[in-house]
């Protein structure tokens, strides 16, 4: 324990000296290639790692019986963002990347499925007007809530709360899907709204047996004609400062840059997304079961006195309830529903020095298909050298399930250019 302890503090010594050595207060974002004096036709680039240790305090074992390291590694996130624009009307974007790189998933020579690149957006959109935009293509435009469409960019949290991107893997392509969308505003509500195609695959590849309960994965067993299109909108009141919604993600914390408090309301629709079986084992029938998820929430982050000079606070919270189909529970998903918040606090910015922000966050699931709930605690401290575009992260996080009882702690540094 004292080792891996000693290791722990090592790596954050070593990140931290390596990071602050990268701080750039004055930085901006992104690479920005201009094709005219004004700016107006560019092509912006955004690339970022998150590498984390993770230490889990309970003993786990492999399949062989073997007994797990407690201290593991793990690329999160390596990603390349770009779009471009040549004309105000029109703009492309493309962001590939892999994720949760480990010592499981990578391969002799890089050529392993969990060591590959792929996209996670490519769309095209068109703007109607100056507050009105269409678009297609493989997308982020999400309903249900604000962290349904979280930025992976500057979290509040070591991570998203994983049961907000609601439908990851069950019926889009991490949490993307490919379709067609609308988005923009009326005054201080704004809007996204998207129909889409079901994903073919799923990670729930279970069979429906009879009797029991639903399994999501309609589309492959009934076909793209009665299982084939998902609906999906998200609305959003800005009652202060407004957020840009010229791209899909939500921005975690504003550190106190803004003063920005909103409401918002969402929705996820499958039609005969989930299949059960009401049949017999001798004599079985599926049926489709309706897939709706819907969510309200709010975000506030404003930063405290004159200019931030007590600091800033950012807090927020949703409920949700999700209908997956009859007693559906599948990993972290199930019919039921949510509630979850986090709350942090920024002390006084001073761009010479390292900002620092502690923060909390709580989440409770319940299931209709069995009594215990999910719970989950984290406690963790940020440390920005640079904002946002170079930070690190130390978190303590709980889950509890049943039996389970999962304590982890995690060291996450970052870095965005």
């Amino acid at each position: 324990m004292r080792k891996q302890t000693l290791l722990l503090l090592g790596l954050f010594l070593m990140s931290y000296q390596f990071m602050k050595a990268q701080g750039s207060p004055d930085y901006t974002g992104g690479l920005k290639f201009k094709f005219n004096e004004d700016g107006s036709k560019y092509l912006r680039l955004i690339s970022w790692a998150q590498v984390q240790a993770n230490y889990n305090t309970d003993e786990t074992f492999d399949g062989n019986g073997n007994e797990n390291s407690k201290l593991n590694f793990n690329l999160r996130r390596a990603r390349v963002l770009m779009f471009a624009q040549i004309n105000k009307d029109f703009l492309i974007l493309t962001h590939f990347g892999l994720n949760s790189l480990t010592s499981t998933t990578l391969s002799p020579t890089g050529k392993g499925d969990g060591s590959q690149l792929f996209f996670h957006d490519v769309w095209a959109q068109y703007n109607l007007g100056e507050n009105h935009t269409v678009g297609g293509g493989l997308h982020y435009f999400n309903g249900i809530s604000r962290l349904n469409n979280q930025s992976t960019l500057n979290m509040m949290t070591l991570d998203n709360h994983r049961q907000s991107w609601a439908t990851i893997g069950l019926s889009d392509q991490f949490a993307r899907h490919l379709g067609v969308f609308a988005k923009g505003k009326f005054g201080k509500l704004q809007y996204r709204v998207a129909i889409n195609d079901a994903s073919a695959s799923s990670l729930d590849s279970r069979t429906a047996v009879a009797g029991e309960s639903a399994v999501y994965n309609g589309r492959s067993t009934l076909g793209s004609k009665d299982s084939g299109k998902a609906f999906a909108g998200y609305f959003d009141y800005h009652f202060f400062d407004q957020e840009s919604n010229f791209l899909p993600y939500k921005v975690g914390t504003y550190l106190g840059e803004k003063k920005v408090f909103n409401v918002g309301a969402g929705f996820f629709l499958h039609p005969k997304g989930s299949v059960i079986d009401t049949g017999t084992a001798l004599s079985p029938n599926l049926e489709g079961e309706d897939v709706s998820i819907f969510a309200v929430d709010a975000f506030y982050d404003a930063p405290i006195g004159d200019d931030g000079a007590g600091g800033a606070i950012t807090a927020y919270a949703v409920f949700q309830s999700n209908d997956y189909g009859k007693n559906y529970l599948f990993s972290a998903y199930g019919t039921g529903s949510m509630v979850y918040g986090h709350v942090g606090y920024a002390f006084a910015r001073d761009k010479s020095k390292i900002r620092y922000q502690p923060y909390a966050s709580y989440g409770t699931h319940s299931y209709d298909a069995v009594d215990d709930n999910r719970n989950t605690l984290g406690i963790g401290l940020n440390a920005y050298m640079s904002g946002h575009n170079s930070k690190l992260t130390l978190e303590y996080n709980n889950q509890k399930f049943g039996d389970v009882d999962i304590n982890t702690i995690s060291l996450q540094a970052m870095i965005y250019l």
